[in-house]
């Protein structure tokens, strides 16, 4: 009698609110980092730039005691010869970087403008300077003087001078040839321990930066064609989609066999690129092979249980066309994480710029870090995965809420108006704190995994296989436990937005009725969810193969095994992303089920709030 009523309840409870405001706490210490970053003067020195004098490219400059070219400004530069803006940063030897304790050794120094072509000579860079108003070397040493002093060479980078283009977000001059540009990108983000091997994978990246972005497009096509079928899905597409999945699985695997057979036998494998690529091609084709012989075994025990998944997702296609928003929540969502990993990016360097400014012996400046630093990164790091997860259970109990919306409707055919938008108001409303409290959960199940990760690194080393082995076996176990709590914190937001209860309480009662009922729902529940999973299979095949024929021909050029791997991570991301809507909404909508049997007999008084096709099919489904 309670759930014919359930809106009330809804609009009258708060839940977690405690939760909540621990969420707020939390965050104000999180401004409080970000602040305490750019008051350091890190940001400036972040978006600006600085060189190896402690000077901020393009502004007037404090000089540092004991560092002759520190305090620059754009009046130095004017007498100079520059007549621009000296805003980039340039580094004098910038295709050997290295790192010498975290610190990069070559010297940076201010530029106007970064070089377009490759600079050969000292003439060059005379000439250079001269008619682009940049010059490339020390301070200290005029235009007229760079063929003329003995010193010339030390004072000057490295002949010769690659072109590089300026980064549009750090104002960095970034090499442009692969080689270069790999190097100078794993000097940067401190890919000491496997320079060689990650110097090859970002070349090959670089080198194939266009076709890894037109195979995204084409995942992205594959996702949203993928989409509408089963949005119209019928019985004849859903036996096209398993044979197109078999055929893609075993295509992809005898490709990969093909390849790896040609490597092997091919006389002229003898670039490190080439053996790097027999080696993960092996790889692939036994992994490949191992999930076809899976999903072909699954798809032949469950095949008769087809007719209901049918029938399953045509109900669910009927729920999200009366609730069309709900195709475009994966899309918000994206785009609020990737604005928010952007501060966090942000926010994450002005902490590792942090510091005050002090001469060395050679007469530049490095900025030594503030007390404290450390811990506000670890604190910064938390908040990137509880603030991560909060905002996906924010997409789950909105998606949620909206499946709740139309099914507890007696009139099926005159769907509640504005369901997403009144979703999104009764979560903002009543239950942020149910979503902090869930997703709170999940980052302490994260951050061990996290650490034993790191640990693991440091004992590969040792060659401990011992500690090893268990380090990995707790992995496993948080890595199960983790899966575990996201499948019932789902049902538990879920019963949230039906009752109005906190989190505890939710999760308490969706396992019982889950569990009372799960002879009716079980098997259907995980073939749908194994259809879908097909679904994204289907996705990740025929882009893979679309990569391994466009990444062939340029084999000896290239790692591109490794940039493969990335095409395959993003096919499946984005096919997850679209595809995860019908599964939220089944599982939803399975959970209503549940609580409508539990609640309601079908008699007049109490009559079902289920669509009749979804009564039919799960009761023939039980016999």
């Amino acid at each position: 009698s309670e759930l014919r009523e359930w809106r009330p309840v809804i609009y009258r409870k708060c839940t977690d609110t405690l939760w909540l405001l621990l969420f707020f706490l939390f965050w104000a210490g999180w401004m409080f980092i970000t602040g305490y970053a750019v008051m350091a003067g890190a940001a400036e020195r972040l978006v600006l730039g600085y060189d190896s004098f402690g000077n901020i490219c393009g502004r007037k400059n404090t000089p540092v005691k004991g560092a002759p070219l520190s305090g620059q400004d754009i009046n130095h530069f004017l007498k100079r010869g520059s007549f621009f803006l000296s805003r980039y940063v340039f580094f004098l030897n910038s295709c050997s970087l290295e790192l010498q304790s975290l610190k990069i050794s070559s010297v940076s120094l201010c530029v106007s403008s970064c070089p377009q072509e490759q600079l050969n000579s000292l003439e060059d860079l005379q000439s250079f300077a001269r008619n682009n108003g940049s010059c490339l070397c020390i301070y200290n040493l005029n235009i007229s003087s760079y063929t003329l002093n003995p010193k010339a060479a030390e004072l000057c980078p490295t002949l010769p001078v690659p072109p590089s283009k300026p980064f549009p977000l750090l104002n960095r001059c970034v090499p442009q040839n692969p080689e270069c540009y790999s190097k100078y990108a794993s000097v940067l983000i401190s890919m000491v321990n496997e320079m060689d091997v990650f110097h090859r994978i970002l070349s090959g990246i670089l080198a194939g930066r266009d076709t890894v972005i037109g195979l995204s497009v084409l995942a992205l096509a594959f996702s949203f064609i993928l989409v509408l079928a089963f949005r119209f899905i019928r019985t004849l597409l859903v036996h096209t989609l398993i044979a197109l999945v078999v055929f893609g699985l075993l295509l992809v695997s005898g490709v990969l066999w093909w390849l790896y057979y040609d490597y092997r036998n091919d006389p002229s494998t003898e670039l490190e690129t080439q053996k790097e690529n027999v080696k993960f091609l092996l790889g692939y084709a036994i992994f490949s092979t191992m999930v076809t012989v899976v999903l072909l075994s699954l798809m032949l025990v469950l095949r008769k249980r087809l007719q209901f998944t049918v029938q399953l997702f045509r109900i669910v296609g009927k729920i999200i066309g009366r609730i069309p928003f709900l195709l475009f929540q994966p899309l918000w969502t994206f785009l609020i994480l990737i604005a928010f990993w952007v501060f966090w990016v942000a926010v994450l360097l002005s902490l590792g710029t942090a510091g005050t400014a002090q001469a060395t012996s050679g007469g530049q400046v490095e900025y030594r870090a503030l007390s404290g630093i450390c811990y506000m990164a670890w604190y910064h790091f938390v908040g990137l995965i509880w603030t991560s997860e909060f905002i996906l259970a924010c997409q789950q109990m909105t998606i949620a809420g909206a499946v709740v919306t139309c099914y507890f409707n007696r009139n099926k055919n005159s769907p509640p108006p504005h369901p997403v938008l009144s979703s999104i108001s009764v979560l903002f409303c009543y239950h942020l704190g149910t979503a902090v409290k869930g997703s709170f959960l999940i980052t302490l199940l994260r951050i061990p995994r996290i650490v034993l990760l790191y640990l693991y690194n440091i004992l590969k080393q040792k060659e401990s296989a011992c500690a090893k082995c268990l380090f990995k076996c707790c992995f496993c176990w948080f890595w199960c436990q983790e899966s575990c709590l996201r499948y019932f914190n789902q049902h538990a937001y879920t019963t949230t937005a039906i009752n109005g209860t906190n989190f505890c309480t939710s999760a308490k009662d969706a396992v019982f009725i889950l569990a009372k009922n799960s002879a009716k729902l079980a098997s259907i529940s995980c073939f749908g969810d194994f259809i879908l999973f097909l679904g994204k299979v289907f996705v990740v095949c025929f882009t893979v193969f679309g990569g391994l024929m466009a990444f062939n021909y340029h084999r000896e050029l290239q790692a591109w095994v490794v940039p493969l791997l990335l095409v395959g991570f993003l096919a499946y991301l984005m096919s997850h992303s679209f595809l995860s809507v019908f599964e939220v909404t089944a599982d939803a909508m399975f959970l209503c089920f549940a609580i409508d049997m539990e609640t309601n007999d079908g008699s007049a008084e109490k009559p079902y709030f289920v669509h009749q096709e979804l009564l039919v099919n799960l009761s023939d489904n039980s016999k």
